[in-house]
């Protein structure tokens, strides 16, 4: 039915990834039921029918804004039936039309329609016009090159085609371009912009294309790659089955193969280990160097390549589990805390390694685990004590006989993860001889900046410890080198205090022995004035190992009691704990106990801790010769020789004669003679001793003192402070003498310690004399310190 103008009323169908052209026949299927309908409604009226494609193909019921609007007016030549019920329709396009409005939706699309007539009277430039033409051949050829089934009669046909019209009909619809590209075609009026449009979209497809060939030809070659060497790896596996070879072996190769893909290492490491795989196949199964290029391959594969441990970053639940595993140690605490801290604003961090330098027994190993507890890491202890060999750390090559990897990768494959805390115990104990020096095969493995790419000598591939939390432990720095020194934080951690050692033994030692021993708290009760005997009595140590084996010895004894039936509960105290464990062993510290003349309470550190050492000095008739006796390092003699030349100077203030150093033997002494002592800490003992010795002015006996001195008097900090305060407050000595500048090191005394005392912070040497001394004109009453700018004494307390 005609509408007044151009416009035509005719049935619609939607075409789902179909684009029609004019003047071309093709057939489609139809399987919509709206569709038939429009096709039956077509039939009656002239056969004529409105094709448009759909703009998206899943819709299932269409509207006009869901249909592209030019679209193509075509004839039904024929409809069959398919065996499978599909109606298939053979149509022919006859010119290109334009939706106006839709008429009907229901049962089929009526549209009106309106034609739009290519400008076939447009000006062309027949130059311009040949030049499209032979390059729009041209790329067809290309494409028809990559499309084998391409028709040879129609390459002839396009190949002999001048009429651009004809060409681009021949073109557009037997190329595979995309239906948002047909389209353009389809609406293009301009036949050169058309013709240029069908050149752009033949590019983009030839390119596609070729990429598509290359892929392809690269998928082929490798199923080929692998088709071959799965045939000669058949053709291998029967010859070795007729020698009578093992049939496994090329199964385990396979294996191997198998498990270095998955591991999906880098490049480097990847091709190494293939590399070693192929090699493996190639020998026989029997031969010494399948042996060791199988335990190669396996030592490599155990390795935690690509698993690590998650770090828990909670800091108070850290802090539990650090105190209830340790009493003190609040330096590595603090530490550990820190890391913590810092780990979870970088997760990425890398590069930490603490060294714990301290005394034997005090619990730097076991810190050690608790580290790895508090973090959630694997944990593997390496002991480095009397390695000589720098094999022993980076592994020996892979060609000798029995060799193995290192220490550290072992550890790590011991450890199961790429991130554990390994535990460097004794680092101070490695030594050197001709086979290499250990300490510098540490070097790297011990770098932030080199550890992410590790080559053990045994691997030979690198691996990545810069994920690694490396703790080391030694008992001194002397005998570390310096490179190595110099590449880890070092915490020096000082023997335990006698509090320390006492709540540690109440927590934990005695806790672990009944349990050891098979005891509960119920049968055996060991009191505190019994535990303070231990510690005092039995033990003289900067740990706890000897205190732990002498509550181990009390445990054994009691256990002993309670099964023969003497006992059924066991208590131990100070007045008994002889029967357990002897008589006692060490006797308190030798000190002076009351005022005496010559005769000063000196503080001593030595590696089991804080001691008091009385220092003694006599004045005797004779020609100035000095003394020194008690086993005196060349330091302290030097001290003594300051303290006699200070002497000298302040001899007028004490009434002590000008000539003394001339008409006097002095003598000093300092017990126990067989004890080796040194150090310039004695310089204030020294001196105080000597005046006092020299004017006969006495000195108080509850008075300690520590410091270096100088030719002018002045008093220098000294080392070790907390163990000598705590050697004071064992003897119950409420005053002590320390030097102004080590104020701050007090902090590191307990405060329990701290309150209960006095201390007096020396400047020069009038502030240690001031104190110590008992001057005949005054009477003691309180401990003096630094004087006030107005003269007068100061006193200073904790």
């Amino acid at each position: 039915m005609r509408l007044k103008g151009t416009e035509t009323v005719i049935p619609m169908l939607a075409m789902r990834g179909l684009v029609v052209f004019p003047n071309v026949v093709m057939h489609f299927d139809v399987s919509r039921e709206k569709s038939e309908a429009a096709l039956k409604a077509a039939m009656n009226a002239g056969k004529l029918i409105f094709l448009t494609a759909q703009k998206d193909i899943s819709i299932e019921n269409p509207e006009i804004d869901d249909l592209f609007r030019i679209g193509v007016v075509a004839e039904i030549r024929q409809i069959i039936k398919t065996p499978d019920n599909i109606t298939r329709v053979l149509i022919e396009g006859k010119y290109r039309a334009k939706i106006m409005n839709i008429i009907q939706d229901e049962p089929f699309l009526l549209a009106s329609v309106r034609e739009t007539v290519y400008n076939y009277r447009e000006k062309t430039d027949d130059i311009e016009l040949d030049a499209v033409i032979r390059t729009l051949k041209g790329i067809f050829e290309q494409y028809s090159d990559n499309i084998p089934k391409m028709p040879k009669e129609l390459r002839l046909a396009i190949y002999n085609e001048t009429d651009p019209y004809r060409l681009f009909e021949l073109i557009g619809f037997n190329v595979a371009i995309p239906v948002e590209d047909k389209q353009l075609l389809l609406e293009e009026n301009h036949i050169i912009a058309r013709l240029g449009l069908l050149i752009a979209m033949l590019s983009r497809e030839v390119e596609i294309l070729d990429i598509e060939r290359s892929i392809h030809e690269r998928v082929r070659s490798q199923i080929d790659k692998g088709q071959r060497d799965y045939y000669l790896r058949e053709q291998m596996k029967a010859i070795s089955s007729q020698l009578g070879e093992e049939e496994e072996s090329q199964d385990d190769i396979d294996e191997y193969i198998e498990q270095i893909e998955s591991l999906k290492l880098n490049e480097e490491v990847t091709e190494k280990l293939l590399k070693e795989a192929d090699r493996l196949s190639k020998m026989h199964p029997s031969s010494q160097e399948s042996y060791v290029v199988r335990n190669y391959l396996d030592s490599v594969l155990e390795l935690p390549w690509n698993y690590k441990t998650k770090d828990k970053l909670d800091i108070n639940k850290a802090l539990n589990v650090l105190d209830k595993d340790h009493y003190g140690l609040e330096k590595v605490k603090e530490r550990i805390l820190e890391t913590i801290a810092v780990r979870a604003l970088q997760p990425e961090l890398k590069g930490q390694i603490i060294c714990l330098v301290g005394p034997p027994g005090i619990g730097k190993t076991s810190i050690g685990k608790s580290i790895a507890k508090t973090l959630g890491r694997k944990y593997a202890r390496i002991s480095l004590g009397g390695i000589r060999d720098e094999s022993e750390i980076r592994g020996h090559r892979k060609t000798y006989i029995g060799a193995m990897p290192g220490r550290i990768i072992n550890a790590v494959k011991l450890a199961g993860s790429s991130n554990p805390l390994i535990l460097l115990d004794e680092i101070d104990k490695m030594t050197r001889d001709m086979r290499g020096d250990p300490s510098s095969a540490l070097l790297e493995a011990l770098d932030s900046e080199q550890n992410n790419a590790f080559r053990d000598h045994y691997i030979e591939v690198p691996f990545d410890l810069s994920s690694v939390l490396f703790v080391t432990t030694a008992n001194s720095v002397s005998t570390i080198d310096a490179p190595l020194l110099d590449r880890m934080e070092v915490i020096e951690l000082t023997s335990y205090t006698r509090e320390e050692k006492f709540n540690i033994a109440k927590r934990h030692l005695i806790v672990k022995q009944l349990k050891a021993n098979g005891l509960k708290a119920s049968m055996l009760k060991i009191d505190d004035t019994a535990v303070y005997m231990i510690i005092d009595g039995y033990t003289r140590e900067a740990g706890v190992r000897s205190l732990e084996r002498k509550i181990a010895s009390v445990c054994r004894k009691a256990a002993k009691e309670i099964v023969s039936a003497e006992k059924k509960k066991v208590i131990v105290t100070s007045a008994n704990l002889n029967k357990y464990l002897g008589e006692r062993r060490y006797l308190e510290d030798d000190y002076s106990k009351q005022n005496e003349v010559g005769v000063v309470n000196g503080l001593a550190w030595t590696s089991v801790g804080g001691v008091i050492m009385p220092l003694e000095a006599v004045i005797l008739d004779g020609k100035g010769t000095v003394e020194t006796t008690g086993s005196l390092g060349d330091v302290m003699k030097e001290s003594a020789k300051l303290a006699i030349s200070y002497t000298r100077c302040v001899a007028e203030k004490y009434s002590i004669n000008k000539d003394f150093y001339k008409e006097k033997d002095i003598h000093i002494h300092a017990p126990e003679g067989a004890t080796p002592k040194d150090g310039p800490s004695a310089g204030v003992t020294m001196t105080t001793a000597l005046i006092s010795a020299l004017s006969g002015i006495p000195v108080r006996s509850d008075v300690a003192m520590t410091g270096e001195i100088t030719l002018h008097g002045k008093v220098l900090p000294i080392g070790g402070l907390r163990e000598k305060v705590m050697a004071a407050y064992k003897a119950k000595i409420k005053t002590v003498i320390i030097p102004v500048a080590n104020k701050s090191d007090l902090e590191e005394v307990d405060d329990a310690v701290r309150t209960s005392m006095d201390f007096v912070f020396a400047e020069n040497l009038s502030d240690v004399l001031n104190t110590a001394l008992i001057m005949p004109e005054t009477t003691y009453a309180v401990p003096y310190a630094n004087k006030t700018e107005n003269g007068s004494i100061k006193q200073i307390h904790s």
